[in-house]
């Protein structure tokens, strides 16, 4: 893993560090993709990393007086999910984040780490580049700002040099006139790399597209246009026929491979029926329908803000963190994720290591107010944090309504991956106080069940919503 660990304060910190480490050193937000890449030995010169989601204002969704919107670099998929301002003027995006892995993935991976992460196949980047966004990458010898048409050079791989911090990603609102989707096809409905994706955003005017941007994902080495079918759309209506035509067209843009996953000529199929879906559910006016309106996200009503007030640095310095309200110092396992450190160091076993790789949700805890996925939280992220795991459920001898429940439905099961799926109900409850059905499917997507189905779980889940609305109500 890696040697040293830095939390910086500031931008100026990163890039200060990176010019004096280069190749050595790696900026780190979510960092659901590098922990996986550095425990494969995929990123074998990595020693150190650089924590910037202490940085104050870096998390926040923006449109200036130019009508253009502002990501900072450390914006998740779930704040992408949520934010009104992206449902509304950049609707692509928001549906794309919530396609990505599970609500305890989108609260810790960011968007910025999406893009650099550069896969062919990573959802936001089809509908940013659809949008038109450009990025601005900051070193201690300046800023430059670079389309997103321009940032790829192949697979998973970007211009970004080792001394750089993606430190924005810029993009104009739609308009009025415009409207646009995203659609996903993968092997589930959740925790899935994409087969293929499609982003489409029409300029329509009296049912007539005055101009057209289709994207495509998973089809080729970099996110590409469908530049045949955009030209085909303009000053056309989405008559049946015209849609059957551009789905054909975007078809024969696409250049896929064929892997374990799907053949390429089902991928070329599959991209000409996703995009007829597209255009019309955006003829019928139906693309929000397959999103719902509020998300589910695994997060808390008190979410902790702990800005960095000085750098901190490990193994150097101990970390020093609160878990399930009692103080805790550990002078070992920095270069540990946060899972091994509450198992190894902390000795709190109750949390699970089922993958590793957080496909499974039995690692789940919280993290100042967040359900996460603690295998892919470096160990130091920690320091200052306010951590929760299944050992701090239960109040006193008063077990929690949702561990009350898990007992009266027989939901526990073999009970390896109890633990996670109570953390990810108890933060539900404390989110949405008696979800419903749908809901509490949304919830449980990051956690898997390997003894049977999740009837008894849903229904655990269920009951616990209607006895904790019942105490919300006294």
């Amino acid at each position: 893993m890696w040697h040293e660990y830095i939390n910086a304060t500031s931008i100026g910190d990163v890039t200060k560090i990176l010019a004096e480490k280069q190749e050595r050193a790696r900026v780190v937000a979510g960092a659901t993709d590098l922990i996986l890449e550095l425990e494969r030995g995929v990123r074998k010169s990595i020693e150190i990393l650089i924590d910037v989601t202490r940085i104050p204002n870096l998390n926040t969704i923006t449109i200036d007086e130019d009508n253009v919107i502002h990501l900072g670099p450390l914006v998740t998929h779930n704040d992408c999910a949520a934010s009104k301002l992206i449902r509304d003027h950049a609707y692509p995006l928001a549906h794309a984040a919530w396609e990505v892995g599970a609500p305890q993935i989108r609260n810790r991976g960011t968007i910025a780490g999406n893009l650099i992460t550069a896969s062919p196949a990573n959802d936001t980047i089809t509908p940013l580049m659809a949008l038109g966004a450009s990025v601005t990458l900051a070193s201690a010898r300046g800023e430059r700002k670079i389309s997103l048409d321009d940032f790829y050079t192949g697979v998973r791989k970007n211009v970004m040099q080792t001394d750089e911090m993606l430190v924005d990603i810029s993009f104009p609102a739609m308009t009025k006139t415009q409207r646009g989707t995203f659609i996903k096809l993968a092997l589930r409905r959740a925790q899935a790399i994409s087969l293929v994706n499609v982003a489409v955003i029409l300029d329509l005017k009296a049912d007539t597209v005055q101009s057209a941007s289709i994207t495509l994902g998973a089809v080729a080495p970099t996110i590409i246009h469908a530049v045949e079918a955009e030209k085909f759309l303009a000053k056309k209506k989405l008559t049946a026929k015209n849609i059957a035509q551009a789905a054909d067209l975007t078809m024969q843009a696409a250049r896929p491979i064929d892997d374990v996953r799907g053949s390429a000529s089902y991928r070329r199929e599959m991209v000409k029926v996703i995009t007829s879906r597209a255009l019309k559910a955006l003829h019928e006016g139906t693309e929000k329908d397959s999103m719902p309106k509020k998300p589910i996200l695994l997060v808390g009503k008190d979410i902790v803000e702990n800005d960095q007030k000085a750098i901190s640095e490990f193994p150097a310095s101990p970390i020093e963190t609160t878990i399930n309200g009692r103080k805790y110092t550990f002078k070992s396992g920095h270069n540990k994720t946060l899972l091994r450190l509450l198992r190894e160091e902390g000795m709190l076993t109750g949390t699970k290591e089922g993958c590793a790789e957080g496909e499974c949700g039995a690692c789940t805890v919280f993290m100042d107010g967040k359900a996460v996925m603690s295998c892919l939280v470096p160990a130091p992220r920690a320091h200052n944090a306010e951590i929760t795991t299944v050992e701090g459920l239960a109040t006193g001898e008063e077990l929690h309504p949702v561990q009350e429940a898990f007992i009266e439905h027989g939901a526990v099961q073999c009970g390896y991956c109890t633990p996670g799926f109570l953390m990810s109900g108890a933060k539900l409850l404390e989110e949405k106080s008696n979800p419903n059905k749908g809901e509490i499917e949304q919830a449980i997507t990051g956690n898997l069940c390997r003894c049977t189905g999740y009837y008894k779980i849903v229904e655990a889940l269920q009951d616990a919503g209607k006895v904790n609305a019942g105490k919300t109500k006294q």
